[in-house]
């Protein structure tokens, strides 16, 4: 159980005591309880940060530690692994934040371990939103908090979301009690390259960097159709038309390609001063050289297909066509490739590129072998409702004819959407070596009426429906403490 005691009056201190003790336990160097060091340890898995032409390859490095854990076991829940695989009354042990076993009522609980009864409900990875703007289009939606479009350019793959990000946005706190456990924060999509992407971790902090998933590679986003094209012709600048972004993404490979290139000559010959840094073309070199994934806005097949062929021109991989509404056209090509398709269930109609979405394209685009079906949100009350999106998408499918198992598609927003951002190495399954991110839900995730009861993040506690010490709020939530009264008596004085 964790405790935590208050001690003065200020404001940070008591979001800190509600927010579980995220000021001592998230920030800035802080030890984790079993004396491990998180950010350390990163250092085993290398950060793809694409900058070979950096002198700091880790210029904003994560400080995140996770928060106070026991050992935990679940046990007597429908588990649903993400690896296809459902145990019933099954057994989850985590120890040390890591997933450290998962079987049938069999399995034997050590001594020590919390006992969490999960009889009657359901057990599932922590869920992954790959598509989130949480942070830089933060609640309140007003014009100062609009940070995710920097719409200055048709290029500034120059930005990094990260830089955006107000840690105290409400909408993470509602997303964890939806069971979110990892998010893919990224720019908008106003520009061909909007800029880099960052993973983040699902608990309360002060800085971005406390919620900084260590080790996570960066993704950069890309946007085709009409977004660049309206929000830049209309500006009377190039591009205008689709044939304008594709030419504004070969000028900018061109560009990348002969920064790495004189780089590579440089390293290799040692001869005069680097090569003057570009930070637009590092981002793209890390594309070029495979450390920087392409998360790339896209609605239509044919633009899809075009997209798959500008990689191929300058030999880049394309890790995910995020929105994706037409995915079902060509979900062979796209499970050759190794595409995964970030998808929406029921959103469509509202721009032109989006009229031919149908409530079954997730369940087509993941019926090939090889596929990489995921649901997002790009929504921040959306991404509260993952499970119900699912839902929905798995009625469809079956609808349409194919044999699809709960236990399959709880995958779309765990396993395949760790995939979809490079860290299906760590977390999205139930598996033994991987991180206790768990949420345990009062009926199943595939029901309208279930609610996420625990959920667990490192194999700490971080919120709890049935207790408020795990429901934090941010300072943001919480106000200034006297500021009603300072504000009535204010009024008092003017009347």
């Amino acid at each position: 159980m964790i405790r935590h005691a208050l001690r003065g009056p200020s404001l940070a201190v008591f979001a800190c005591a509600l927010a579980l003790s995220a000021c001592a336990t998230t920030g800035d160097g802080a030890a984790s309880p079993d004396g491990s060091d998180e950010a350390e340890a990163s250092s085993e898995r290398t950060l793809a940060t694409g900058l070979d032409y950096a002198a700091n390859p880790d210029p904003y490095p994560s400080t995140y530690q996770p928060l106070p854990r026991d050992n935990v076991a679940i046990v007597g829940g429908t588990v649903l692994t993400g690896t296809d695989q459902r145990i019933e009354a099954g057994v989850v042990l985590v120890s040390d934040g890591k997933v450290e076993a998962v079987g049938p009522a069999s399995t034997p609980v050590p001594a020590g371990y919390r006992v969490v009864d999960a009889r009657g409900r359901f057990v599932t990875p922590g869920i992954i939103d790959v598509h989130s703007h949480l942070g830089v289009y933060p609640s309140p939606g007003v014009s100062g908090m609009s940070d995710g479009n920097e719409a200055t350019s048709p290029n500034t793959a120059q930005v990094w979301a990260e830089h955006s990000i107000w840690p105290q946005d409400p909408g993470f706190n509602t997303a964890r009690a939806g069971g979110i456990t990892t998010l893919q924060i990224l720019p908008g999509s106003a520009n061909l390259f909007g800029g880099r992407s960052v993973t983040v971790r699902n608990i309360p902090s002060i800085t971005m960097q406390g919620m900084k998933f260590p080790g996570a590679p960066y993704g950069v986003k890309m946007a085709c159709g009409e977004n660049p094209s309206r929000v830049y012709g209309g500006r009377n600048q190039s591009p205008a038309t689709g044939m304008g972004n594709v030419a504004g993404y070969r000028a900018a490979f061109i560009a990348a390609q002969d920064y790495r290139d004189k780089w590579d000559k440089w390293r290799e010959t040692g001869e005069g001063s680097p090569p003057t840094r570009n930070l637009q073309n590092e981002t793209l070199a890390g594309v070029l050289d495979g450390t920087i994934m392409v998360q790339n806005h896209c609605y239509r097949a044919d633009e899809m297909a075009v997209m798959l062929d500008i990689a191929k021109e300058f030999g880049y991989r394309i890790t995910a066509f995020h929105h994706a509404i037409e995915a079902y056209k060509l979900a062979p090509q796209l499970a050759a490739a190794g595409v995964c398709a970030d998808m929406w269930t029921g959103w469509w109609g509202f721009k032109m590129e989006a009229l031919d979405g149908i409530e079954a394209n997730v369940a087509l685009v993941d019926a090939p072998e090889g596929s990489c079906a995921v649901i997002h949100s790009d929504d921040a009350q959306l991404t509260q409702r993952l499970n119900q999106e699912a839902a929905a998408a798995l009625a469809a499918g079956r609808a349409a004819g194919l044999d699809i198992t709960e236990a399959h598609a709880i995958s779309w927003i765990t396993s395949n959407a760790a995939r979809s951002i490079g860290i299906g190495d760590e977390t999205g399954s139930l598996e033994p070596g991987k991180r206790g991110d768990v949420v345990i839900w009062s009926a199943n995730p595939f029901s309208v009426y279930a609610r996420a009861d625990q959920v667990f993040i490192d194999g700490a506690l971080t919120f709890d429906r049935f207790d408020p010490r795990y429901q934090p709020v941010s300072d943001f939530e919480l106000g200034q403490p006297g500021f009603g009264l300072v504000a009535a008596t204010v009024n008092e004085g003017a009347r």
